[in-house]
């Protein structure tokens, strides 16, 4: 049993994403192998373990077809938790990967159409992230990417995203919202081959928008294992740069699929170089 002096405390900051515990235990090749949980359930139980937050995909919390009616039903009963609670949003996100529009990818698709409502669905989300006060909001490029190069011109696929960026920043300012972007690189999985697969790749991005000041970089320990990179220097450059506005942290061995580890069950040594960053 864990000594008295490391038990949990919403002072150490921790927050944890509502899909980690939505996850039904599937893979490519087998289906899930239990229920999922509501997402009022999984920030309840967050809340009665002393998390200091939560973190959501817009779909995580609200159905993909829901109307607006209970859009707003569903907003409101988390406030209440919020409140009755004090647990805190500290991160949104959209989700753009899972439905089959997004196919040949969100803001780097080649359909128009697509980008549209992708940048459509993302806005709506920057509203329920401001409701329920997350002041980080993060783009994980899951399909943003390729299997084939003949698909798709990164060339255009950069400037395809950097638009969208453009656009949902001044959104941002023109709504007055204290949110932040941030950036998460993945080297790969669900494509083949992902845009943006390091921390320095979004650093170089980052300096071709129109307001760098508001996007910064969210590095995940096992997305930088996945490109066989030491996952200390990856969170050190993005801190030296002034970018690290939120981290994942958990475990991978090096160059295989998402495995979403425990931190530090992998590497402890590891674990303890990234973690003493913050001090």
């Amino acid at each position: 049993m864990a000594s008295a002096a490391f038990a949990p405390t919403k002072e150490d900051k921790f927050a944890f994403g509502v899909w980690c515990l939505q996850n039904r235990g599937r893979d490519p090749f087998g289906d899930q192998t239990r229920p999922e949980l509501p997402a009022l359930e999984c920030i309840k139980g967050l809340a009665q373990r002393q998390c200091y937050g939560f973190e959501f995909h817009d779909n995580d919390i609200i159905p993909f077809a829901a109307s607006a009616s209970q859009r707003d039903g569903i907003v409101r009963d988390i406030k209440k938790v919020m409140a009755d609670t004090g647990i805190k949003a500290t991160m949104a996100t959209t989700n753009t990967f899972y439905h089959p529009v997004f196919k040949d990818g969100a803001f780097t698709s080649t359909d128009p159409a697509v980008r549209l409502f992708t940048t459509q669905k993302v806005m709506r989300c920057l509203d329920i992230a401001h409701e329920l006060g997350a002041k980080v909001f993060v783009f994980w490029g899951g399909r943003e990417g390729v299997e084939v190069d003949a698909s798709k011109d990164p060339i255009d696929a950069a400037r395809w995203f950097r638009d969208s960026l453009n656009f949902l920043c001044n959104h941002v300012l023109s709504q007055g919202f204290d949110i932040k972007f941030s950036i998460e690189p993945k080297p790969n999985e669900p494509r083949g081959d992902l845009y943006l697969p390091t921390v320095g790749s979004v650093l170089a991005f980052i300096a071709t928008l129109d307001h760098p000041e508001m996007v910064g970089i969210n590095p995940e320990t096992a997305h930088i294992k996945m490109a066989g990179l030491n996952p200390y220097h990856e969170f050190a450059q993005a801190l030296d740069s002034g970018k690290l506005l939120d981290v994942h942290l958990n475990g991978q061995k090096p160059l295989r699929f998402d495995q979403d580890l425990s931190f530090g069950s992998d590497d402890l040594k590891e674990a303890f170089f990234t973690a003493k960053l913050r001090s």
